[in-house]
């Protein structure tokens, strides 16, 4: 895995990047580059608190990227609700006034999301690696 950096728990070695994407409910334009420099900090504390790093963070007006890592101790739909669930409260706490023009009930995010693994070699190269396994 060129150009990854490997990191260790008591019984593993492991590299694991995800690249998230969150949308608004119902795709409402409704980010202003105020909300997502706040969730970009937010979204890097969650990261920490969960054994992570915050690795880039960007978006739109409807949508946020993110890239990141995780141990592999942690269950990714758990940490995606987390970011979500939290970062919902605090948007809608902080940017309360803009966001009344967009939703009537305290919501923010779509229940949707998408996410993919990323990092390390492309899917080609892994499996005829481990296909030549054990070929001498």
């Amino acid at each position: 895995m060129a150009n990854t950096s490997l990191n260790t728990l008591f019984h593993c070695v492991y590299a694991l990047h995800y690249h998230l994407v969150i949308v608004t409910k119902y795709r409402n334009k409704a980010l202003t580059p105020g909300m997502r420099a706040s969730f970009s900090e937010q979204a890097g504390e969650r990261c920490e608190a969960w054994g992570g790093e915050l690795l880039e963070c960007n978006g739109e007006a409807d949508h946020v990227h993110l890239l990141f890592t995780l141990p592999p101790t942690v269950a990714l739909s758990a940490f995606v609700n987390a970011l979500k669930t939290g970062t919902s409260r605090r948007l809608r706490k902080e940017f309360a006034e803009h966001l009344r023009r967009f939703y009537r009930k305290p919501v923010l995010w779509s229940r949707s999301y998408c996410v993919i693994s990323s990092g390390g070699a492309p899917l080609d190269l892994l499996k005829t690696y481990i296909q030549n396994q054990g070929k001498d």
